[in-house]
């Protein structure tokens, strides 16, 4: 007897292929942040994440994700406090560069010091400094709760990541603005 789910074209989820989960995940577009903080040590810490997401109004709390084995981990555990930076259609290269390691992941990005002594990503659509108020266990991840203490936006069209790319959105056809 065929199981239910083979008829809908449903797939059981094997953990051994993170590839596939990866993979399937990537499905679901989002934008692109870089979320940066001040170590222990004084240095600027950054990374750039797809994993942000709005929690609540009141308070104005975000949420975001980071490997349990990525080399920031203390610096964001230990962190009173950290910045979410939404990414701009046209940096794409800010995202690559805190993507990946290197001694300086600021040398040749434009950038301001905040007064919590946060760094702060010139030109971005969105700024939110947020306090570090809580952190949940997430498999293979740790969850990071934010509450949003100051920020700035600016209109602008946002970098998007789908399928392991990454994208720049459009209004789409059928949605027409009237004017009256």
């Amino acid at each position: 007897m065929n199981h239910p789910n083979e008829s809908l074209g449903l797939s059981a989820i094997e953990s051994s292929n993170p590839r596939e989960i990866r993979n399937l995940l990537g499905q679901f577009a989002t934008g692109v942040t870089v979320i940066t903080t001040k170590g222990k040590d004084g240095r600027n810490i950054g990374m750039t994440a797809n994993s942000f997401s709005s929690v609540s109004l009141d308070p104005p709390l975000i949420l975001w994700s980071l490997s349990k084995t990525a080399p920031s981990m203390p610096d964001f555990m230990d962190a009173e406090y950290f910045a979410i930076h939404v990414l701009n259609q046209n940096q794409h290269d800010i995202s690559g560069n805190f993507a990946k390691a290197s001694d300086d992941k600021f040398a040749q990005v434009s950038h301001k010091v905040c007064e919590r002594g946060l760094p702060i990503i010139d030109h971005v659509l969105a700024t939110l400094v947020c306090r570090n108020v809580n952190q949940y266990e997430g498999g293979d991840h740790l969850i990071f709760i934010g509450q949003i203490e100051h920020y700035q936006f600016q209109e602008g069209a946002p970098l998007l990541f789908h399928a392991g790319k990454y994208h720049v959105a459009s209004g789409h056809p059928s949605y027409q603005l009237t004017s009256g």
